[in-house]
């Protein structure tokens, strides 16, 4: 008897893993929805391709319908899923209703919304996707200063591409540095300033507390008492998994939705995959944490139950200004060790022995080294039990 598995979501997690399965089973129906279209695109690209003049449809890596074609699976794009039916095994969408015998969530992570006051409060743009990225570069044209409210990795890759594409843009965050949660302080100083000599300008240590209109533009405060206009407001304050379909459906939620090493979800027959998934209490909304949780769910789902594996996985920071890879530690304990050398920077973190070597950061030229410090790291989840089947 075929089975079929329902791919909610048709980003990075869901298109990756409906390809890892249809490399192993030939066989499977699956079946893709979305409330996008379906087109594959890389999702990280959305922060640097401005300066490149590419636009929305130029990220477009493979249309839906040559993908569903390639693939042999069906996306339905366009649709909203309402609920899920868990002891049904159904799905409703404004598409129709869709039983599966597998049900895989890859729902993603939406962009914080930060409250605010003011009569343009709601002028503040995200980009999350293709049609968010479409929208913001339609509002850029004319514009010739932008504010960034965050200043932590898409916040700053934003304001690096927007600047080489000769856009004033000025950075806002209530954090003392730039990547503040993820760079130590001497790092993040050479990161500051490096963006700084490229034309960024921080404003940090402060918050943004109103937007009002102005005759063009708006008008932005700060706890400061300080105020200045800008052509346009973008929020990247980061992510926020999007868990309310699963919690609504009766599944574990944390941070995220909450699943074992094999991507299992608290309810038979439901997992979780990518930027929305808590894996034994870690949330990894980067590209190969998606890479290596699909190769395994497909595994599982074809028969094979696999429990994902985490390497070393660093972080591409995409800031030409100041070309960064981060990878930090996944154990409490230990202290950075720091030293510049010439353009680059080397950040070493030694664990509580005080030797052993469990993150990295490297700025600069430096970045070179990021294949040989990764070797020597042990990825997140290493040394933990697995649960029984």
């Amino acid at each position: 008897m075929t089975r079929r598995i329902v791919i909610l979501g048709s980003g990075m997690a869901g298109i990756s893993l409906a390809r890892e399965l249809r490399r192993l089973d030939d066989r499977a129906e699956i079946v893709l929805l979305s409330r996008e279209p379906g087109d594959f695109y890389s999702k990280p690209a959305l922060s640097n391709a401005l300066a490149g003049g590419k636009s929305a449809a130029a990220l477009v890596l493979t249309p839906a319908a040559r993908l569903a074609q390639e693939l042999g699976v069906r996306i339905v794009g366009h649709t909203e899923v309402a609920a899920v039916d868990t002891g049904a095994k159904t799905v409703h969408a404004t598409a129709g209703t869709f039983a599966y015998d597998a049900l895989v969530l890859a729902v993603g992570a939406s962009q914080r919304r930060l409250p605010m006051a003011g009569e343009a409060a709601d002028a503040m743009l995200s980009v999350n996707n293709l049609a968010d990225y479409a929208r913001f570069r339609e509002r850029l044209q004319g514009a010739r200063r932008v504010a960034i409210i965050g200043a932590g990795l898409i916040g700053c890759e934003f304001a690096n591409d927007l600047r080489l594409a000769g856009i004033d843009v000025d950075v806002h965050d209530v954090a003392g540095h730039p990547l503040g949660r993820l760079l130590p302080e001497q790092a993040a100083a050479m990161f500051r300033r490096r963006l700084e000599e490229a034309g960024v300008r921080f404003h940090l240590g402060t918050s943004v507390v109103r937007i009002d209109p102005a005759e063009q533009g708006h008008v932005l405060s700060t706890s400061a008492g300080t105020s200045a206009r800008y052509d346009l407001v973008l929020c990247a304050i980061g992510l926020q998994p999007n868990i309310e379909l699963a919690r609504d459906a009766g599944l574990s939620t944390g941070v995220g939705i909450r699943t074992d090493r094999f991507l299992r979800s608290s309810v038979k027959d439901v997992y979780a995959l990518g930027d929305c998934a808590e894996v034994e209490g870690l949330v990894l909304p980067y590209v190969l944490p998606i890479t290596h949780g699909a190769k395994a769910l497909a595994r599982t789902l074809a028969g094979e139950p696999t429990p994902v594996r985490y390497p070393a996985m660093p972080v591409v920071v995409k800031t030409p200004a100041c070309p960064a890879v981060i990878c930090l530690p996944s154990r409490a304990g230990g202290a950075w060790s720091v030293a510049v050398e010439g353009d680059g920077l080397r950040g070493i973190h030694r664990g509580p022995d005080g030797e052993t070597t469990d993150g990295f950061i490297l700025l600069g030229t430096a970045v070179k080294e990021r294949m040989s410090l990764a070797a020597r790291v042990p990825g997140p989840l290493a040394g933990t039990a697995l649960p029984m089947l």
